[in-house]
C-alpha cells in the first residue's frame, strides 16, 4: 500500500530541517505535520504539549498565539520563528514567551 502525504512549502521547509538535525526524512515528515498541529491549536486557543526544552528536560507546556493577548504583549521586534527554525508561544502559565526547537516537540495533546 502506498500512502501519500500532502504538504505546503513551510511544512516541507521544517520536515527538511528537522530532517538535517535529526538524520531521518521520517522523523521530519512526522515532526513537521506535528508542528503544524500545534500551530493550529495555538492560534485557536491555549494548546498543550510536551517538548523537550535545551538542557535536555521534558516540559510540558500551555500556550497561545491567539487573540488579544498576543497584540496586547508583542513588541514587533525580531524575526519570526519559522524564519530561526522555532516555535514561538506565550507561555499562559509562566506569563512570557517562549520558543522551542522542531526537532524537539513530543507531543501534542
Amino acid at each position: 500500500m502506498t500512502q501519500v502525504v500532502a504538504m505546503n512549502g513551510m511544512t516541507t521547509h521544517r520536515a527538511n530541517v528537522i530532517a538535517r538535525r535529526t538524520g531521518s526524512e521520517a522523523m521530519g515528515i512526522i515532526k513537521a505535520q506535528m508542528i503544524d498541529l500545534l500551530k493550529a491549536k495555538l492560534q485557536s486557543g491555549v494548546a498543550h504539549f510536551l517538548y523537550i526544552k535545551k538542557d535536555g528536560s521534558l516540559r510540558e507546556a500551555w500556550g497561545t498565539c491567539a487573540g488579544n493577548l498576543m497584540k496586547a504583549t508583542q513588541n514587533g521586534r525580531g524575526l519570526s520563528g519559522d524564519q530561526v527554525n522555532t516555535v514561538k508561544y506565550f507561555d499562559v502559565e509562566a506569563g512570557g514567551y517562549r520558543s522551542l526547537r522542531f526537532e524537539n516537540l513530543v507531543q501534542v495533546f
